[in-house]
């Protein structure tokens, strides 16, 4: 009698033993795919700046809060090259340049921002990609609207009039970070994060 409940047992131990050596194979194949990894966010902060005009001591006031940030964008006006070095020295990331209608001395200005190493003067329009969005620079306020309502660029800078503005066109966002020269009597940049596309203004003093 014993014997019997013993043999009955034995398919049912089997069987046990079975689905367990099944579900150990599923797991182990489980770990073996390989697997999506969720995409990576590059959250950064970038700089942007226009219409210096040879005002140096503005810029540099302007230099040690606009250097906490990754890149730096600039939309134009330098006027004299001396100030793109001036930029280019106070600012240790990447800057990202477009010419202004005051930029007389071009060839001067890409001597300069050769020299410098971390200037890339992009002549009237700037096409980058920073931390995940797509980035289209201009001087001047129509061509950039333009740009902007392409739906092309993530974000558009750009300068020429002196006012900073922020508007969301569609999608895009288009930002005039106001000048540093200060002829309307406010020096201003902003800092915009890649991650929400949130602008913040600082007024340099």
């Amino acid at each position: 009698m014993d014997a019997g409940k013993h043999r009955q047992n034995i398919p049912r131990q089997l069987s046990s033993e079975n689905e367990l050596r099944k579900h150990i194979d599923a797991v182990n194949t489980a770990l073996n795919e390989p697997q999506e990894l969720p995409a990576r966010t590059h959250t950064m902060q970038i700089a942007v700046c226009s219409d210096i005009h040879d005002n140096i001591w503005k810029l540099g006031h302007a230099l040690p809060g606009m250097s906490k940030a990754d890149a730096l964008i600039f939309c134009g006006d330098f006027c004299a090259p001396f100030t793109l070095t001036q930029l280019a020295q106070g600012f240790a990331g990447p800057v990202h340049a477009v010419l202004g209608n005051n930029d007389g001395d071009q060839r001067l200005l890409l001597q300069m921002a050769e020299k410098a190493g971390n200037v890339t003067l992009h002549g009237q329009i700037a096409e980058i990609e920073i931390g995940g969005a797509r980035i289209a620079v201009n001087h001047y306020p129509e061509i950039a609207r333009g740009l902007a309502a392409s739906g092309s660029y993530d974000i558009v800078c750009y300068g020429h009039d002196h006012t900073l503005h922020e508007e969301k066109i569609g999608d895009t966002l288009l930002v005039n970070p106001g000048e540093i020269m200060g002829r309307f009597g406010h020096s201003t940049y902003v800092i915009i994060d890649t991650s929400n596309r949130a602008v913040e203004v600082f007024e340099v003093r």
